[in-house]
């Protein structure tokens, strides 16, 4: 039985929905503790955000509705599921947004829906808050959800208004999609208007400079990590996307996963895999690996127990030690527990003349730092 409620105020509707929006909660666990999408002490849906170019900011987040027509076995919001399903006019989104952007408690909009009756539509009330917003004279962050599925006439209207835009490719593959959703086709619904936004917002096209996300539900179906890996690399180096994040699926909320283990359990290893998963992203992104020198096991998964360049460490010795005094940033960034700022940091006391003979000397005792000692000579 579904609950719909009625006669709702913009406030209550808010508080379903800011609620019903955690569903979308990328960065849930991150590579830092500034990532954490979390609820703010000043509002139920105003959420502190990474941004794709590294920055932080709060976004004003929530979704337009919450009802929805597709059957995505992961999502509690699913056609047939006992939920409270309301919506927000457009002008209601962009009317309380102002409202705090005004106050100072918000610097940007994040607007998703589930799919109420079908993609275009959606799109259309998704699309008419954000006209409403540019209307007004609001000049700032944007951020709208392409619906699976939309047309291309509502996509390129969306990147005429939004400062960025994500479509979540969900799973690795058309085979773990089946595993998802019949109700969606994976080629025609997710890979083609990616492919399509890719295209259009790429240097010289008609939005160039317009960001494009994604992100990845991880462990709803039976992907492997090689596998997310690999699609991963293809949508930075193929279609140049800017950032790609990923959800562990949460069991309590969406379709039960069988387990020979406790939910418990359960659910701290699909934290700790999304944890690894962020890492081997930010390897890929920032510290020159390539998807192919990410270590896995032979079931094709990261370890939960090492991080993935201690992991590459251990597997090759021949790389080490390396010279805290000599050696350049790249081989510097293969060390274990040496970060981009560590390295930039050594890099500079070097340029000053300055000889290194302690890690102690860079920064107080820890874990991370103790970790890279046996990978450095000085």
């Amino acid at each position: 039985m579904v609950l719909i409620k009625s006669g709702l105020d913009i406030e209550e509707k808010l508080a379903v929905l800011s609620q019903d929006s955690r569903y979308d909660l990328a960065c849930a666990c991150a590579t830092s503790e500034n990532e954490h999408r979390r609820r703010s002490a000043d509002g139920k849906w105003i959420y502190p955000v990474v941004m794709p170019n590294g920055g932080y900011t709060y976004l004003f987040k929530t979704l337009i509705s919450n009802s929805c027509v597709n059957d995505c076995k992961y999502c509690p919001l699913r056609a047939g599921m006992d939920t409270r399903r309301c919506s927000l006019a457009p002008e209601e989104v962009s009317e309380k947004f102002l409202q705090y952007y005004r106050a100072g408690k918000v610097s940007g909009l994040f607007l998703s829906s589930a799919v109420a009756k079908n993609p275009d539509d959606t799109m259309e009330r998704i699309n008419a808050a954000a006209l409403n917003l540019r209307r007004q004279r609001f000049r700032g962050y944007i951020h709208l959800k392409i619906i699976p599925g939309a047309s291309d006439a509502a996509i390129r209207k969306s990147l005429a208004l939004a400062s960025a835009v994500s479509l979540n490719i969900e799973t690795a593959g058309e085979e773990n999609f089946k595993q998802l959703s019949a109700s969606k086709n994976y080629l025609r619904d997710i890979i083609r208007p990616i492919n399509l936004i890719s295209r259009l917002t790429a240097k010289g096209a008609d939005y160039g400079g317009i960001k494009q996300t994604t992100q990845f539900v991880v462990g709803a179906s039976k992907e492997t990590d090689k596998e997310l890996i690999g699609y991963s690399w293809k949508l930075y180096k193929e279609l140049g996307l800017s950032r790609i994040y990923f959800s562990a699926y949460q069991r309590n909320a969406g379709s039960p996963a069988p387990e020979q283990i406790s939910a418990a359990e359960a659910d701290r290893r699909l934290l700790t895999r999304e944890h690894r998963l962020y890492q081997a992203d930010w390897l890929m992104r920032k510290y020159g690996f390539s998807a192919g020198e990410i270590p896995l096991g032979s079931d094709g998964n990261l370890s939960l127990e090492f991080d993935p360049k201690e992991a590459w460490a251990k597997l090759h010795p021949e790389y080490f030690p390396v010279n805290i005094n000599i050696d350049d940033k790249h081989r510097l960034l293969r060390v274990p527990g040496l970060g981009q700022v560590m390295t930039e940091r050594i890099l500079a006391l070097r340029k000053e003349g300055v000889k290194i003979r302690s890690l102690r000397e860079l920064a107080k005792a820890n874990k991370v730092i103790e970790k890279a000692v046996p990978y450095l000579v000085f």
